[in-house]
């Protein structure tokens, strides 16, 4: 079979891909080489490849797809797992990608791949038919996404996506929340779904065991934002627009 056409069926690949097939690695890369040439096959970053469409002329990866191929443990995260399920109307150029072994970040297509380092492996799935997609499920993607909140979508960004998840599985949350043993995340996340119970369902044992594991220290809910209301529950100053609706309706109601 043309390698060409043996290459569309795997949307990322690597020149070690190639060494397997050819039992040699000047061969292989002499074979990237004419496909380059020829314009069939483009470098993403050095040693990461894939196809171009003859019909689009365009890479056959999705962004996707090249998040998930980056490392061995990288998987589509925060915004971006939120984007890949349809979660928020909103598309960044920015795919963010969890990973215990960090990369530098690099542009390709019109987006920039960042890098978010963890040494946590639980809560990624690879949904069946995705072409080797990984992707942090909804249930870590809402606690990384709090974790986060003032570093990458930010958080009327990231409160609106919540309010939009459906389904949620509580258990989940808490282990992963358990995994990441971070008061201020226990606080933070508690404070956000007792103040979404209207629309977000959660139980009172949920919220019990935010309660529980926040400890007894008062915090700022945004580190670089000092002023805010505070709440006496939940011990954090939150500022006043924080659930405001991304379309300007003021839910200052329900907190």
């Amino acid at each position: 079979m043309d390698l060409y056409f043996e290459l569309l069926k795997h949307p990322v690949f690597t020149l070690r891909d190639l060494e397997q097939r050819y039992q040699n690695k000047n061969s292989a890369k002499a074979a990237v080489q004419r496909l380059e040439k020829s314009g069939r096959v483009v470098r993403i970053r050095r040693g990461l490849y894939t196809p171009v469409s003859g019909e689009t002329n365009s890479p056959v990866a999705s962004r996707f797809q090249i998040a998930s191929s980056l490392t061995e443990t990288s998987a589509v995260s925060h915004h971006s797992a939120m984007e890949y399920y349809g979660i928020t109307d909103q598309v960044f150029y920015d795919v963010y990608v969890s990973s215990e072994t960090k990369f530098t970040e690099f542009e390709f297509g019109g987006y920039t791949y960042r890098c978010i380092q963890t040494n946590v492996s639980d809560g990624i799935v690879c949904p069946e038919y995705s072409g080797g997609i990984r992707v942090t499920e909804k249930e870590r993607t809402v606690i990384d996404s709090i974790k986060d909140i003032d570093k990458i979508a930010g958080s009327e960004e990231v409160i609106e996506n919540i309010r939009s998840v459906h389904g949620l599985n509580e258990e989940k949350m808490l282990r992963y929340l358990a995994r990441l043993d971070n008061k201020f995340l226990y606080q933070k996340t508690g404070y956000i779904f007792s103040k979404l119970r209207d629309t977000v369902q959660c139980s009172d044992k949920f919220l019990q065991k935010c309660m529980d594991m926040s400890g007894k220290s008062t915090r700022y809910f945004l580190s670089d934002e000092k002023t805010g209301k505070y709440d006496a529950k939940w011990r954090l100053v939150v500022p006043e627009t924080i659930f405001e609706m991304k379309n300007g309706a003021d839910e200052d109601a329900i907190i």
